[in-house]
């Protein structure tokens, strides 16, 4: 189990507890949507960040008997659930927005707490981003890289409830519910690529930019004569590689197997968390000399 991913993750969720109660609390007291809202968001804010702690700790488990390769998908599960949790609130937001605007009951009280929980929600959502993408870089964490991008949302979130409390401050309290309905806007876009990066991986969609950087690297090297069935998923931080080589025919089987560990450890070197598989083929001498200008791969 990885100390780093589990201590910034814990600190998200002790970060995300103490935002949730002071949102709901200065919300309820002023009536502001826009800081309900928030405090919704921040709720779900805090479910997401105990799944993320939860998952970070079982997604470094080694591979078993039922899980052999690995346990790395609990991340991107749980970057999946958040995505859900995240269109849940705009739901809410969305319809609460439009009944007070349709209604005309936009009327809330601003005082100095208002601005107070807002900027220091800011202060604190920057801070949670920041050490999130720093660690989930450092590791491939997908799970870790959600909670960043789903905190990273917040700061503008928040940013525009303190300017909707600004115009409601002068009198035009309608601005509370146009901020939250941009809220959920925003919240809405960024969930939309959350998920859609965590479906393509749990349904082991091939990363096509990685799927490219391989085939480039494996064409350059001297030692194939072509290569074919290259074959890529995803799972949380690992990824996984299978590959089939055609080499010189001549070769021992001792000095076929070394090149194609030498070929796996040189990609392995490329590509952090990496599992390679090679598998090697006498190369086809008709076919080498006959499109010895063509490109490597089948």
């Amino acid at each position: 189990m990885n100390n780093e991913k589990t201590r910034v993750a814990g600190l998200s969720v002790i970060a995300a507890i103490f935002l949730t109660g002071i949102k709901l609390i200065v919300g309820l007291l002023t009536g502001s949507l826009g800081i309900i809202s928030e405090a919704l968001h921040s709720g779900l804010d805090l479910v997401a960040a105990v799944i993320t702690w939860f998952s970070v700790r079982v997604s470094d488990k080694p591979a078993d008997k039922e899980h052999h390769y690995g346990h790395g998908k609990i991340e991107n599960l749980s970057a999946l659930i958040e995505t859900l949790l995240l269109l849940i609130t705009c739901v809410w937001i969305v319809y609460e927005a439009i009944t007070r605007l349709l209604s005309g009951n936009t009327k809330i009280e601003v005082n100095v707490w208002s601005y107070i929980i807002v900027i220091t929600s800011i202060i604190i959502d920057y801070t949670r981003s920041r050490a999130l993408y720093k660690v989930a870089k450092k590791y491939n964490s997908q799970a870790l890289e959600a909670d960043a991008l789903h905190f990273s949302t917040d700061i503008w979130s928040s940013s525009v409830v303190l300017v909707g409390l600004v115009f409601a401050h002068f009198g035009y309290f309608y601005a509370d519910s146009i901020a939250a309905l941009i809220v959920a806007v925003i919240v809405t876009m960024i969930s939309y690529k959350l998920g859609r990066k965590a479906i393509e991986i749990l349904l082991d969609t091939a990363p096509n930019a990685l799927v490219d950087d391989v085939r480039k690297f494996v064409g350059s090297l001297d030692e194939i004569s072509y290569f074919h069935d290259l074959k890529i998923r995803v799972s949380g931080a690992d990824t996984f590689i299978n590959l089939t080589v055609h080499l010189n025919p001549n070769l021992s089987l001792k000095e076929a197997h070394e090149i194609s560990h030498h070929i796996e450890e040189l990609i392995i070197e490329k590509i952090p968390r990496c599992e390679v598989h090679i598998h090697y083929e006498p190369e086809d001498e008709n076919r080498l000399v006959q499109n010895s200008s063509a490109p490597k791969e089948l």
